[in-house]
Parts: structure tokens; sequence; C-alpha cells
């Protein structure tokens, strides 16, 4: 697929950020696998080839909103989804190469796999308030994090859950409240991050 564009040649591959960094030449262009075997932060991938100055093709089967949404606003030149024919990466890869990003259909595809992704249209700050309270977090620690009062952040809580139980998606308790931030990519799959209900050493020294 590679030999199909002319200002591309094919130079190599590698299972992960590491061994590629590890390289004495590094290429102009990286196609990056969302996920790696060995289980990396895409965000962080995404950083540090960044960080050398490497163009970053991300390549992705899209089927995780927390994922995609990690790298969607970082140092990226395009998203393509693995399900693309070869032609549209070819031509994403074309365009990376001229320094373009590839802002495709593909792109805007892979950022609304999941249907429900942002039904619930919460603001910022209510994003913010999601994430933290639906972790185990409890209001009055919420309320320091984000130097709020914990009237306000109740009140967010209560707008939250009015929110998705007005698209039908109740989320009555935290755990709902969880699932919820899961399913929209608020919180990454219990894969990669705690299940709720856990608490940080915050809470659990304040009881």
């Amino acid at each position: 697929m590679v030999s199909t564009v002319p200002t591309l040649r094919f130079v190599g591959s590698v299972a992960t950020v590491d061994e590629l960094l590890g390289w004495r030449e590094l290429p102009e262009i990286v196609l990056l696998d969302l996920r790696l075997a060995d289980g990396s932060s895409p965000a962080t991938n995404v950083e540090r080839l960044a960080g050398t100055g490497l163009r970053v093709l991300v390549l992705t089967s899209g089927e995780d909103p927390y994922l995609v949404r990690s790298v969607a606003m970082s140092e990226i030149h395009g998203l393509v989804r693995k399900s693309a024919p070869l032609e549209v990466l070819a031509e994403a890869l074309r365009m990376v190469m001229e320094n373009q990003l590839e802002f495709s259909t593909e792109w805007a595809s892979a950022i609304d796999t999941d249907t429900r992704l942002d039904e619930a249209r919460l603001t910022i700050r209510e994003q913010q308030v999601l994430t933290l309270y639906a972790r185990g977090r409890k209001g009055e620690s919420v309320a320091r994090e984000l130097r709020i009062s914990s009237d306000t952040v109740n009140d967010h809580v209560k707008s939250i859950r009015a929110k998705y139980s007005g698209i039908g998606r109740p989320a009555p308790d935290k755990v709902s409240l969880y699932q919820r931030a899961v399913q929209d990519g608020y919180l990454p799959a219990p894969t990669y991050y705690p299940l709720a209900g856990s608490v940080d050493a915050e809470d659990r020294r304040s009881g």
C-alpha cells in the first residue's frame, strides 16, 4: 500500500514506541496503532513521538471512545479507521507527508463510533465533575479539586443525572454514573482504570 504513494517509502515496523525511538535514523511518518501489545498509553505514545518531530497518523478500530478521545486533541496529523479501504489510508499518508492534517470523514466516523458519545451534551464543568465523582470521589473532594463549593458540585451532579435521564440513560447512583462516563469516553474502561467504588487516598483519610 505504501508503495502506491510515490513520495513514500516503507522503512520498517516495530512492536513498541520504545523500539522505534531506539532507531539511529527515525522515519518522517509513523502509522501508530492505537492499541499496542505492551499496553502503553496511546496519548503518551503520541506525545513521545510528536516530541521528536515525527508526524503521527493513528490507525484504530474506533471501538473504544475513551482511547479515541484521548488522542483526538493531541498532536496527531490524522486518524484512520482500520475498516477504511486501503486507498483511504494511502491518501491520508500522502496528506501527512505534505504536512497536511487528515480530518476526513473517517476521522469524524472514528470519533463518533459510539453513537451515544456526547449525546448527554454535558458542559465542560459537568464533564470535570463527572470524571472525578464517578471515580469514587466524594462531593467535598471534588469541590476542593475544582475549587468550587460542595453545593455547586451537587447541583452539577443533579444536572448530569437529569441530562442522562432525559435521553433515556438514567444514572440514579454512582455506579451507573461511572458506567455512563465509561460509555461516553470520559473515563477509560475497567481494563485501564480501577473499578467504580474505589476511593482516592485523600478520601480514605477523610473517612
